[in-house]
């Protein structure tokens, strides 16, 4: 059974930044890519980052691109999102979730097993 546990979110003041911990278990975590995808009240989830199964390959949403930074440590079987530069907009609950593939994915039904999530705030 995979199973996944975020961490690290909380309350930060806009241009602030937070880290986000997705630890995995139960499958070869190094097999298989990444993601983090978010939703915010009353709207659906939508995908944030995602980062293939080496580390060699990621890929952001637009309203993240250049603040945002997903990175894997297959040693520790974690993944991690920097999150940068935070815009009240950003405030959601972020989940951690992975496809059944080694490549990067970016739609919301790709992914197969997903973490319980960790709300992040972003005060204006």
């Amino acid at each position: 059974q995979v199973t996944l546990v975020e961490s690290g979110g909380g309350l930060v003041q806009a241009g602030g930044s937070l880290r986000l911990s997705c630890a995995a278990s139960g499958r070869t975590f190094s097999s298989y890519a990444m993601g983090w995808l978010r939703q915010a009240p009353g709207k659906e989830r939508e995908f944030v980052a995602a980062i293939n199964w080496s580390g060699s390959s990621t890929y952001y949403a637009d309203s993240v691109k250049g603040r945002f930074t997903i990175s894997r440590d297959n040693a520790k079987n974690t993944v991690y999102l920097q999150m940068n530069s935070l815009k009240p907009e950003d405030t959601a609950v972020y989940y951690c979730a992975t496809p059944e593939s080694r490549l990067v994915r970016v739609q919301t039904y790709e992914y197969s097993y997903w973490g319980q999530g960790t709300q992040v705030t972003v005060s204006s």
